[in-house]
């Protein structure tokens, strides 16, 4: 059975970057990832999607994303970006190989993966992102919903939905983003629980970022808060906005019941629906570690900062708000995986 230093689950923009920090301090990492390339999520993310950020805030450690700067990647410049992280990274890299149990082994930890074979660890980073597991919350007739109710993780375009009447379900960016995209192809309204809520995307003529960088803002740590806030605010540059004010989609509170395919409204009106967009969030995808003990009652990890609070050898790097703002994404999580390598290396008497 091959053994390591450091076995990084995930090999997205979490898992390169802390091979990366893994390598600087002098450790032999090797990086699982269950799909057949190294990009994480991100490529099965809807075509339209874009960064918030610009281009010049979004580089993993050591490699600019080149380009304008003042541009906001879309999904597949990410993706080739990843990509070319992961060529120039210096690191054991193995795809299509899914951890199914991570036990422990001694001081360190035995990997089982899902073609049947398993590898050893002296250490653990978790680095699946806290995107891998659509949230579908039980929303009253959801289960017996007569259309096609799916999560925003199975959207890709607006294309298959021309003509339909659609809700999409949420109140954060993506549910606006798509929402906004498919009004222009189908007759679409906004439900949510509470208001959306909004944020410029360039505030006093400068984006968002350069403000949070300057103010250090982007990478304070939060403390014990380490939860996300209930609801989010949408980034926007009055696009949005603008088309929600036309009704292009309009927006209802959020149905209490369905009867069928039928969709009862607050105001008394009933309209019959043909798919419902579930644009409700992830939750970290981490059930491998159910023999550790590591994880609370809903599945997430019991940590401080990325530190396991059940095993000081596990660490978990780009969960959403896992230290930071901007924890779990391309800005921020190089600096989170510093800190993870950095305390690895001291427990594993490397510095």
């Amino acid at each position: 059975m091959d053994r390591f230093d450091v076995a990084v689950i995930g090999a997205g923009q979490s898992g390169l970057a802390t091979a990366h920090s893994l390598l600087r301090e002098g450790l032999r990492p090797v990086v699982l990832e269950a799909s057949d390339r190294a990009a994480g999520s991100w490529p099965r993310y809807y075509d339209s999607l874009a960064l918030f950020s610009p281009a010049r805030y979004s580089s993993l450690p050591d490699l600019p994303f080149g380009g304008d700067p003042d541009r906001y990647p879309r999904r597949d410049e990410v993706v080739a970006y990843l990509t070319r992280y992961a060529g120039r990274l210096d690191a054991d890299l193995r795809t299509g190989r899914r951890v199914t149990a991570v036990r422990p082994a001694g001081e360190g930890f035995e990997l089982d993966l899902a073609d049947g074979q398993a590898l050893g660890a002296r250490a653990v980073v978790t680095a699946t992102g806290g995107f891998g597991r659509p949230n579908r919350p039980a929303l009253p007739g959801l289960d017996t919903f007569t259309g096609t109710a799916l999560h925003v993780s199975e959207y890709r375009a607006p294309g298959p939905f021309a003509g339909q009447r659609v809700v999409v379900v949420g109140a954060g960016n993506s549910a606006v983003q798509v929402a906004v995209e498919l009004a222009d192809v189908a007759r679409v309204s906004l439900a949510s629980r509470a208001p959306v809520r909004w944020f410029p995307q360039r505030p006093l003529g400068r984006d968002l970022h350069f403000w949070l960088t300057v103010t250090g803002a982007d990478a304070a740590p939060l403390g014990r808060l380490q939860r996300r806030p209930a609801t989010m605010a949408v980034i926007d540059d009055g696009r949005y906005r603008a088309a929600l004010a036309a009704g292009r989609p309009d927006r209802h509170p959020l149905f209490t019941g369905l009867d069928g395919s039928t969709v009862p409204w607050a105001d008394g009106t009933r309209e019959e629906v043909d798919t419902i967009i579930l644009a409700t969030g992830y939750l970290p995808d981490l059930g491998y570690l159910a023999p550790l003990d590591a994880l609370d009652g809903t599945g997430r990890p019991r940590h401080r900062d990325g530190s396991s609070l059940a095993h000081p050898r596990l660490a978990h790097v780009g969960l959403e708000w896992q230290r930071s703002l901007s924890s779990a994404s391309l800005r921020g999580v190089g600096r989170d995986a510093r800190r993870a390598a950095r305390r690895l290396a001291r427990t594993l008497g490397r510095r």
